[in-house]
């Protein structure tokens, strides 16, 4: 089915980070107009916001277009309430060690998920096959090789967002798995839960 213009804005904004008017009237193909009067209409739903970046040196300053909260809640978010307040409560009834047991037997079901289907014999490929399978669990994936030899994942979107908030325990789970499946050193050098637009992880072969 084919997306809306507004879904498409959602969509490169959230994966490609603030726009210009001008940019995204470029990718769907239409005009500077049109565009600008979608992203006045998703502003008044509270969907974008715009800020000004006076980064670019003397004129007046670009308009940028960013995701507001609401913006980023079209996303899959796993059903993010429920799960915050199971992950609480088990806490609560339970204490830590029983959510560390449900850490511990995701990371172990993942683990074998991915073994089966990342297995590729060079890292780069590896990192390919990663990336498409966190794809299609809804983090809107993507990697690619630098400059300088190293490769790069991307997540533009993390559908398990309110129980990583509530347990920092997820993330540590997810960036080990990474490891053991690439066979590779992943470091994470920007995280949504610290505030970033993105989760990125570098990758080195061993």
């Amino acid at each position: 089915m084919r997306q809306s213009p507004a879904n498409r804005i959602l969509l490169v904004i959230k994966t490609e980070g603030p726009q210009l008017a001008a940019a995204l009237a470029a990718r769907l193909a239409i005009s500077s107009e049109a565009a600008r009067q979608q992203l006045t209409k998703m502003a008044e739903e509270g969907l974008v916001e715009a800020v000004s970046d006076a980064t670019t040196g003397r004129g007046r300053p670009r308009q940028l277009w960013s995701l507001t909260p609401a913006g980023n809640q079209t996303f899959p978010d796993g059903h993010a309430e429920l799960t915050a307040t199971l992950l609480t409560t088990l806490v609560a009834q339970l204490g830590k060690p029983a959510l560390d047991a449900v850490i511990s037997a995701r990371e172990a079901e993942t683990l074998k998920r991915y073994r089966e289907e990342v297995c590729a014999e060079d890292v780069q490929s590896r990192v390919l096959q990663l990336a498409a399978m966190r794809t299609r669990e809804g983090y809107m994936a993507d990697s690619w090789q630098e400059a300088d030899g190293s490769l790069l994942l991307v997540e533009n979107h993390c559908p398990i967002c309110a129980a990583a908030s509530v347990c920092a325990g997820f993330c540590r789970s997810e960036l080990d798995t990474f490891r053991t499946v690439l066979g590779a050193k992943v470091e994470r050098e920007e995280h949504i839960l610290l505030g970033a637009r993105r989760c990125a992880y570098r990758i080195t072969p061993l």
